[in-house]
């Protein structure tokens, strides 16, 4: 008799990408409202939870004999749903080597260990072989992310050290360590302009970027990326995920707005 978990809700987007990668999208029976990845979850899972509230009675009604969640936004939830006495593991992966844990972790959780290692090992390689790519610019250029405009908030770790492995050298990477947005807050804007970026890239969690917003900030006329032309979006969606998917998509698209700069650099 398989004592592995059979019932799953999963309040955040990453672990239902994962679970459909390993082929266990059975075991899920509620997801998050906020659940983009893949698609078809949304069409074929009930949706029992936003991401920081909602009715913990939905999420009971589906019998979960497992819910996972993410991090510190969903500490509310998680210790209501343990005092309801549901079985509960917490994720908080914000780095890349944290999410190749995640997989693994939910790898082993549904008794896919092996299938989670083929996962790991193919965006390993797809790390290895962009970072190889990226050795081969002429130069490195300076990335600032912006994760919201107003107030103005840098680009978290797992962001940062994509952009490293992309070939790039983040502007604020002495704030990407700091898990909270409200501690990547820029206290004055106009240091984004003043560590002259060659490359901006725009991933308003929740809205669309406006590129032609940014070229026009007071004081940002001169900045590389402005007069160059080199401001580019990436949907929330993709890069500010911490699952399959940043490493997957965000990736690839951050290797080639930087190999575009490369190629064009003098």
């Amino acid at each position: 008799m398989s004592r592995l978990p059979a019932r799953i809700v999963c309040l955040s987007t990453e672990t239902v990408e994962v679970l459909y990668a390993l082929g266990e999208a059975d075991r899920i029976v509620g997801i998050s409202g906020y659940t983009v990845i893949p698609p078809q979850a949304r069409k074929e899972k009930p949706k029992v939870f936003a991401f920081t509230s909602g009715d913990l009675e939905r999420i009971l009604a589906v019998s979960p004999d497992l819910v996972l969640c993410f991090s510190d936004l969903q500490a509310d939830i998680a210790s209501a749903l343990v005092r309801a006495g549901v079985p509960v593991h917490v994720f908080n992966q914000r780095s890349v080597d944290d999410i190749l844990a995640m997989i693994e972790t939910v790898g082993r959780l549904v008794g896919a260990t092996g299938r989670a290692s083929a996962l790991v090992e193919e965006l390993e390689g797809l790390i290895e072989s962009t970072r190889k790519r990226a050795a081969a610019n002429a130069r490195r250029p300076r990335v600032y992310f912006e994760e919201w405009d107003d107030p103005a908030i840098s680009g978290i770790r797992w962001v940062s050290e994509l952009i490293d492995i992309a070939g790039g050298d983040d502007v604020f990477g002495e704030l990407a360590a700091c898990p909270a947005a409200r501690d990547r807050i820029l206290a004055d804007p106009m240091e984004a302009a003043r560590r002259a970026p060659d490359i901006i890239i725009g991933s308003w969690c929740g809205k669309r970027f406006r590129p032609e917003k940014v070229a026009a900030r007071p004081g940002w006329a001169n900045v590389p990326a402005v007069r160059n032309g080199r401001i580019h979006e990436i949907k929330s969606a993709v890069i500010l995920s911490p699952g399959p998917v940043a490493i997957r998509e965000g990736l690839p698209a951050l290797a080639q707005c930087i190999a575009e700069w490369s190629k064009a650099a003098p």
